[in-house]
């Protein structure tokens, strides 16, 4: 591994572990791991402000940790953005004297079918 793709790996696995460190970005996580929510939802779940709520949200896509979702609203008349955890594990080993992230992902039933679409 190159001293750039090392560098790369570093500062991938702690900005990880940054964000991981925060039990709201944590509950974030295990909350959106069973079905999308809104940020009204996590901030009522995590009792914590919207804010605060939206901070996390964004770093943890940042990770690409979790997705945004746009779902119709019907009753009111306008969209929602929902958001979902979209990994199923992370696992950091240590290889040959250097740390590899793997991040192990969901993959979306739409993508999928997109994907196999394409593929005929």
């Amino acid at each position: 591994m190159s001293e750039d793709a090392d560098a790369d790996a570093e500062a991938d696995i702690e900005r990880l572990a940054t964000v991981l460190e925060d039990p709201t970005a944590r509950t974030i996580l295990t909350e959106t791991s069973q079905e999308p929510l809104s940020a009204r939802t996590l901030s009522e779940r995590c009792g914590v402000s919207e804010p605060t709520i939206y901070r996390r949200l964004e770093d943890l896509r940042e990770c690409d940790l979790l997705v945004e979702r746009t779902k119709p609203d019907p009753e009111r008349g306008h969209h929602r953005t929902m958001y979902a955890t979209n990994f199923e594990r992370l696992t950091v080993e240590l290889r040959d004297g250097h740390l590899e992230l793997r991040v192990d992902r969901r993959e979306d039933p739409a993508d999928r079918f997109t994907r196999l679409i394409e593929g005929m």
